[in-house]
């Protein structure tokens, strides 16, 4: 019989449809269906297997579903199995068929074997045909009361199944109370855990339309219910220990010896083996000592150990995850980690997306003490083999450089790279050099000396050879040949195929020309003909406006491209913290491991209460659009604020331009028509030149952060208007962002909340209601404790006229941070005094 069915296999993969084979298949199916034969069961497993062989390529095997039905009458598990998946698979696809399986899963649901109820109640449940409804609730009651904690644990998932498929189904059948009694008296701690993963889910779907759920929700996270758990979370699975962690997260401490209790309790957890369970620890132990600096810092201390164990233990997809994690902690605090840099050295046989992760923490842990070790280590990385490793390791000398470690020793190195015969040793170090000398021009000297040996034939790479020609153009009055060696340059302009360079290039040879004219004017004319020759628009462009100011007037045309220099203190080219703080309070998540918030790469059905608040967070900005904007970091005086709180760390935010050390050359400002017609035209606005709107001018400051200017109050009278809201206001999301978009702050100020208040926001539904009996309407709101962030709306009663507040509350300060907008701004102090009254009575 072997050769036969070899044949029948090569028929298979030969003809894709499988008609003939599923043919003789139920032929098979049928004649085994009624027979008790011995070894019977042995031929219905080689059947099964070929009818769930089949289903997985995608042959349509439906017509089987009766045979598969009628075989499924034995005692042998496998083939149960086997039926279960197939009859599954096939009937959401279709129900008519399912109405057959209805029979012979409840009768297993009655089974002596619980390893059969088990799979036969998980089986009826996973069908998810709404007319089967009513066939479910039997079984499932049976089951959430079975003797066999296996059969309850299935249940338990069950009863979320069935709610999916008819909520009201669910809920009418009184599983829930059922539920919520295993959770707190089962023995088992399996269903204690699905017991209370299915109760989280359904009260979380049910609390924004019943009050009772939303009252069971507020109720799982009282300190009865969390330390309940705490006591047993040894018992736990791996999965449930996360689940119990991350509840607990929720809970509001009372008082602070409460932190203290419960971190005492789970220090043992620190060293659990499953690295989620230690990462889940480690971010409650974060979240409960945020509002505590010093027990901040030992916390720190404490989880230092744990981390670097995990990152040594496991494989190499876990060490990336720990390390994302980890690079989070060290960009947060770097100095508790700069004693522990050894451990980011870069092992010979580790993957290049951890090499690179580690590359990145050791540029966050120099500092004066380490930087020699550290720079030595990643000088030998740039022979690697591994080319973008090697890259990688020159631009991270680069970046300890700019942060004032050590400069000198980093500049040796940096030059001694530019010597080493390797075309992307050379590439990198030139573009490190031309940032050195942007923040170091003191170093010119020694650089220059090292660049101008460099030919710019063998820089082919155009970041690279941009780099050089800045410094061409820039240091032409030390650089014998430059004026050469752009000329050259000019007269190859069309065979370069980089508008980068072709833009360093025209304003180089602008630089030199006011340097070095004889030398360089030829090479001007023709820069500025190809310029504006030049299909590509900003080079174009850049190429007119230097044709017309220099026709305007040569000094201006001087001042305009040769400025004073002047040293750049900080590069806009690092992660803001307001993403930093993002993503720590997303710990241990996929927000960590791809190094942005959840809203930047999730979809909006799938971000629940963070829908519109993540959106709305980035328009604080004020701009119409913030796509291209370049966020200006905020350098740290101290890297102890970085453990500072949420709140306190928004105090400190403010920075003024003014402190900038980086000013525009002056200009006199005496222009002719000519002159301004001609500005006019290239698109140049300047806030100082007539005609600019203070609008543009607020709207740019508020871009970079400084906050547009507090509308003057009007004199308080003696008797402050009365302001009716609208209870029945309504307001539309999309209305809301483009409303925010458009209006000015005009007010931002702090209040308090009371201590019943901060202890009763739990959930951000809690305080909805509050405020909705205040004629104050969220329209968007999210954030777990001590953090929440929510999106106000109000509306005058007599007139259509909008408030809009972005409220940030910490519950362990009872600090409330406000941003009001409104379109009637002289009534702007009333509501701000509305809304502070309205808060300061949530909880009372």
């Amino acid at each position: 019989m072997a050769p036969p069915v070899q044949s029948q296999r090569n028929q298979s993969a030969s003809q894709p449809s499988g008609k003939s084979e599923v043919s003789d298949l139920k032929t098979q199916l049928r004649q085994l269906a009624g027979s008790r034969a011995p070894g019977v069961d042995d031929s219905k497993r080689e059947l099964f297997k070929k009818v769930i062989s089949y289903m997985t390529i995608g042959i349509d095997v439906s017509s089987l579903f009766g045979e598969m039905v009628m075989c499924s009458a034995t005692s042998d598990i496998v083939l149960k199995k086997m039926c279960y998946l197939y009859v599954g698979n096939y009937a959401k696809v279709n129900p008519d068929l399912a109405l057959l399986t209805i029979n012979f899963l409840q009768r297993d649901c009655k089974d002596m074997d619980p390893m059969i109820r088990g799979l036969a109640l998980r089986s009826l449940c996973s069908l998810r045909v709404p007319n089967l409804v009513e066939y479910l609730v039997g079984p499932l009651g049976s089951g959430l009361k079975d003797n066999n904690s296996y059969v309850r644990t299935v249940a338990t998932i069950g009863v979320l199944k069935l709610y999916h498929i008819s909520s009201s189904t669910c809920v009418d059948a009184d599983f829930l109370a059922t539920l919520k009694h295993l959770m707190l008296n089962d023995s088992d701690t399996q269903v204690v855990a699905n017991c209370l993963s299915a109760l989280q889910e359904i009260w979380s779907a049910e609390a924004s339309t019943s009050e009772e759920a939303s009252r069971e929700r507020e109720a799982l996270i009282s300190k009865p219910v969390i330390y309940y758990f705490l006591n047993r979370i040894k018992g736990f699975s791996e999965w449930g220990q996360c689940l119990v962690l991350e509840l607990v997260g929720k809970y509001v401490l009372s008082d602070g010896n409460e932190i203290f209790d419960i971190m005492n309790l789970l220090e043992d957890r620190l060293q659990h083996a499953n690295g989620a369970v230690v990462l889940a620890t480690i971010k409650l132990f974060l979240q409960l000592t945020l509002s505590m600096t010093d027990v901040h810092q030992q916390v720190y201390e404490r989880i230092k150990s744990p981390l670097l164990t995990l990152v040594s233990s496991g494989s190499p997809e876990q060490s990336y995850a720990v390390l994302s994690h980890l690079h989070v902690l060290v960009m947060r605090a770097p100095y508790i980690f700069s004693s522990d840099y050894k451990h980011f050295y870069c092992q010979y046989n580790e993957p290049s997306y951890v090499k690179k992760l580690k590359l990145e923490m050791l540029t966050a842990v120099a500092n004066e003490n380490n930087t020699y070790e550290i720079v030595t280590e990643l000088c030998e990385y740039a022979a690697n083999v591994d080319i973008p490793i090697a890259r990688e390791s020159i631009r991270a000398v680069g970046k300890i450089a700019l942060q004032q470690y050590d400069v000198n020793a980093i500049v040796d190195r940096l030059l001694q790279f530019l010597e080493m015969e390797k075309d992307y040793v050379t590439a990198e170090a030139l573009v490190l050099v031309k940032d050195l000398l942007r923040k170091y021009p003191q170093w010119s000297h020694d650089c220059i000396a090292v660049v101008g040996n460099i030919s710019s034939k063998n820089v082919e790479e155009p970041k690279a050879k941009a780099a050089l020609i800045w410094m061409l153009g820039e240091y032409s009055q030390d650089m014998q040949d430059a004026p050469y060696i752009l000329e050259s340059l000019v007269e190859n302009w069309d065979e370069e195929h980089s508008a980068e360079v072709r833009l360093h290039l025209l304003t180089a040879v602008m630089k030199c020309f006011f340097k070095r004219p004889p030398e360089t004017q030829k090479a001007l004319g023709a820069a500025l003909a190809a310029g504006l020759a030049d299909f590509h628009q900003d080079v174009h462009d850049r190429g007119l406006f230097y044709y017309r100011v220099l026709q305007y007037d040569v000094s201006v045309a001087e001042r305009v491209v040769n400025p004073p220099k002047q040293a750049v203190s900080v590069f806009a080219d690092t992660q803001s913290s307001e993403i930093k703080d993002r993503i720590f309070d997303e710990f241990n998540s996929l927000s960590v491991v791809y190094h942005k918030p959840s809203y930047m790469f999730t979809d909006k059905e799938h971000r629940g209460v963070f829908e519109f608040s993540d959106e709305l967070g980035s328009l604080s900005v004020g701009a119409e659009s913030a796509d291209n904007i370049v966020p200006v970091p905020r350098v740290e005086a101290n890297d102890k604020d970085l453990l500072l709180s949420t709140a306190e760390k928004e105090e400190n935010r403010g920075v003024s331009i003014n402190d900038s050390a980086y000013n525009a050359p002056s200009y006199d400002g005496s222009s002719t028509a000519t002159a301004a017609l001609q500005m006019q035209s290239l698109a140049i606005s300047n806030p100082a030149v007539p005609g600019h709107t203070p609008q543009a001018s607020l709207a740019i400051d508020d871009l970079l952060g400084l906050g547009v200017p507090e509308t003057p109050a009007p004199a308080p009278a003696p008797s402050p208007p009365v302001l009716k809201l609208n209870p029945k206001a309504t307001l539309d999301p999309g209305t809301f962002q483009q409303k925010w978009r458009q209006m000015p702050i005009a007010l931002s100020q702090e209040c308090s909340l009371s201590p019943q208040g901060a202890a009763k926001l739990t959930t951000p539904q809690v305080l909805l209601r509050h405020m909705q009996g205040n004629s104050i309407h969220c329209i968007a709101s999210g954030g777990q404790s001590p953090n929440f962030k929510f999106f106000f709306f109000a509306q005058k009663a007599q007139e259509p006229s909008n408030f809009l507040v972005e409220c940030k509350i910490n519950t362990s300060s009872g600090q409330a941070q406000m941003n009001i907008k409104a379109d009637d701004l002289s009534t702007s102090q009333v509501f701000s005094a509305l809304i502070q009254s309205a808060l300061s009575k949530f909880g009372m």
